[in-house]
């Protein structure tokens, strides 16, 4: 059997389409949930100088030397700034003993909802809700900033298909997450030239893991990385078609829906080395997490 990712466009949703518009929409997300857990949607509206705007400021954060991106790391409790290679192994999640060895070679920078975000809901734990960390490069945070908003509004799009699809009311998922624990990871798996890393058998971009929280909202450039694990247990290479973003579902809706939809395993192979520039291999995640009211 032949692994595929769906492509839904979703228009209907985003520009106030008719009901049986709407209605194939949800039932093909419903479908896609159902047998993969990973989509590829279109007529997100996200504006293509919006994306624009945020590959140039991850691209010229990267470039940054490794002790200038460092001045921006935070504690590990608090999930804000700059992560470096190799501080992380995501399969530990998953209770892999290997992990420990700390395999996984991409750099992030990391951003979410903060206090700021939610001004009607006083007093959220903290550092779930921390200030974000910026870092001094002109234009960054406005750039970053813009398409976070951009994905949250996508996310909730999708949770709006979620109820329809699922035969729920349509405030269900709004209702649950007033201050949702909305975070963005831009994720760099490009060896930047002269690095003195070794890509031996136990380094990976990032190790196999299910995503956490409601739904993850996923931009990414062309070049091959990411692998989704098929029904049948292979691994499958999955990049996103021109102008399309990725969606994938994480363990909250799983459970949720009582596993009628899949919280899909996927991994990121071994880093690119690109001697052009850190572009390659690049990835913006943004997720929406639960957060009751």
């Amino acid at each position: 059997m032949t692994f595929h990712v769906p492509t839904v466009d979703i228009t209907p949703y985003v520009h106030d389409g008719s009901p049986a518009a709407r209605a194939e929409v949800a039932r093909q997300i419903d479908d896609a949930c159902r047998s993969v857990g990973f989509i590829q949607i279109t007529g997100h509206g996200i504006p293509a100088v919006v994306i624009d705007g945020l590959t140039d400021a991850i691209d010229r954060f990267f470039a940054l030397d490794l002790d200038e991106k460092k001045r921006y790391r935070t504690p590990p409790a608090i999930n804000r700034g700059y992560s470096p290679p190799k501080s992380e192994s995501l399969s530990l999640s998953l209770g892999v003993e290997s992990a420990n060895r700390m395999n996984d070679f991409f750099e992030a920078f990391n951003i979410g909802a903060t206090q700021a975000t939610y001004p009607a809901s006083p007093g959220l734990p903290q550092p779930d809700y921390a200030d974000n960390v910026w870092p001094a490069i002109d234009g960054y945070e406005a750039q970053v900033g813009a398409y976070f908003a951009e994905a949250a509004r996508v996310a909730r799009v999708m949770t709006r298909i979620f109820a329809d699809a699922l035969g729920l009311p349509a405030d269900f998922f709004a209702a649950r997450t007033g201050h949702s624990l909305d975070v963005m990871r831009m994720n760099n798996y490009a060896l930047p030239p002269g690095t003195d890393v070794t890509l031996d058998g136990d380094l990976v971009g990032m190790g196999e893991h299910t995503d956490y929280g409601i739904v993850t909202i996923l931009w990414a450039d062309q070049v091959r990385g990411l692998q989704v694990l098929g029904a049948d247990g292979s691994w499958n290479d999955v990049s996103p078609a021109d102008d399309a973003l990725l969606i994938n579902l994480g363990d909250v809706t799983a459970r949720w829906t009582n596993e009628r939809w899949m919280s899909t395993l996927h991994r990121v192979k071994p880093p690119v080395i690109d001697a052009r520039s850190s572009a390659a291999g690049r990835w913006l995640s943004s997720t929406t997490a639960t957060s009751m009211r």
